[in-house]
């Protein structure tokens, strides 16, 4: 089983497609009744979420009936398809608006994310702006390259290797168990500067274009990671679970952290995650 560069080229046109019909007419315009809550006050789901996730999964299965589809909003509705990614000959992970919580906010920082893996291991993904309509698409072997609405393209570097006083990084908390919240906090003073943007398509973006040096989570949902991952390695980077293993399509614990090296990544496990 292959991705053509026509089938990548068809991808990306269903992502901003879903955009354009369906994420950009509803941002800074929901209703009251367009969104809920999942599991708590900042998990939120808002109708483009859910439309936009339709579209690109009738998309996908018109094109690809037999492969596997795991969307963020129809995970709910059957949870076997999380661990079926480590072994599935073809799948295709979506989130339609990662970033909810700023969507729906009106901050416009939120992206939509398509990843494909083939056999347990991520071969392409793509990283969509709405608002900006710019895109990130990461091929396994190929490298990244950022594409701009114009059409300019330019290929992807993550940072070079800094001291730790020197480096921009953020480090996702918000679903860790103390200590290891206040830990971790308090480590984050050690570098120059740190950023939450509260959105994995973002800071993918930042650290595989080289404006982060490092980030790092804690929950590891496919459809926040796969894509991203794989933009950052193509990118130079280096990206593995907090000991130290390769974050692998299926897996949904054990943190991760991603860094210009193994160097530095061995320095922010040490440093900033303190194990």
């Amino acid at each position: 089983m292959t991705i053509s560069d026509q089938d990548i080229l068809f991808l990306g046109d269903c992502v901003r497609e879903a955009a354009r019909a369906e994420i950009m007419p509803r941002f800074r315009n929901l209703g009251a009744t367009d969104v809920s809550e999942k599991t708590s006050a900042i998990d939120l789901v808002t109708q483009a979420d859910v439309l936009a996730e339709h579209r690109i999964t009738a998309a996908l299965r018109e094109r690809f009936p037999t492969a596997l589809v795991v969307g963020e909003e129809a995970y709910d509705a059957d949870r076997s398809v999380v661990p079926a990614l480590a072994d599935a000959e073809l799948a295709f992970v979506i989130d339609p608006v990662d970033g909810t919580f700023n969507f729906a906010a009106g901050l416009p920082v939120f992206g939509t994310m398509l990843a494909v893996t083939i056999r347990g291991e991520t071969v392409a993904g793509i990283i969509h702006d709405p608002v900006l309509g710019d895109t990130v698409t990461a091929i396994r072997g190929a490298g990244a390259f950022l594409t701009r609405q114009d059409g300019q393209s330019t290929k992807l570097k993550v940072a070079e290797p800094a001291n730790l006083n020197q480096m921009v990084g953020g480090l996702s908390w918000s679903h860790m168990d103390e200590p290891d919240r206040a830990r971790i906090c308090a480590n984050m003073a050690k570098i120059r500067m740190t950023f939450a943007f509260n959105c994995s398509a973002y800071e993918y973006w930042m650290v595989a274009s080289g404006k982060m040096h490092f980030i790092g989570h804690a929950k590891l949902m496919p459809w926040d990671h796969l894509a991203g991952v794989l933009a950052h390695q193509e990118a130079g980077g280096h990206t593995a679970k907090f000991d130290g293993t390769p974050y692998r399509p299926g897996e949904t614990t054990g943190g991760i952290i991603s860094a210009p090296d193994k160097e530095s990544w061995q320095l922010i496990r040490r440093e900033i995650v303190g194990i």
